[in-house]
């Protein structure tokens, strides 16, 4: 499913399937509901993250998290 995306989005990113909950249990955003918070990790090329937004808005977003790579993952 996630590939019929990233093709048709023409996306150059992976994207992450995690439907067991491991991967949102490990980096903290499963709600009490057991559904994924939209947070936002920042992970530079040596896998480590280096910004964590856990207030999204939207509308800002995109734009505020470029800025945030540009600025900062040189």
């Amino acid at each position: 499913m996630q590939q019929k995306f990233v093709e048709k989005e023409k996306l150059e990113i992976p994207l992450l399937a995690d439907p067991e909950k491991k991967v949102t249990t490990a980096f903290g955003a499963l709600s009490k509901s057991g559904m994924a918070s939209r947070y936002t990790y920042v992970i530079d090329k040596q896998g480590v993250v280096k910004k964590i937004y856990t207030t999204v808005k939207p509308d800002a977003h995109p734009q505020e998290v470029f800025d945030y790579i540009k600025e900062n993952l040189k």
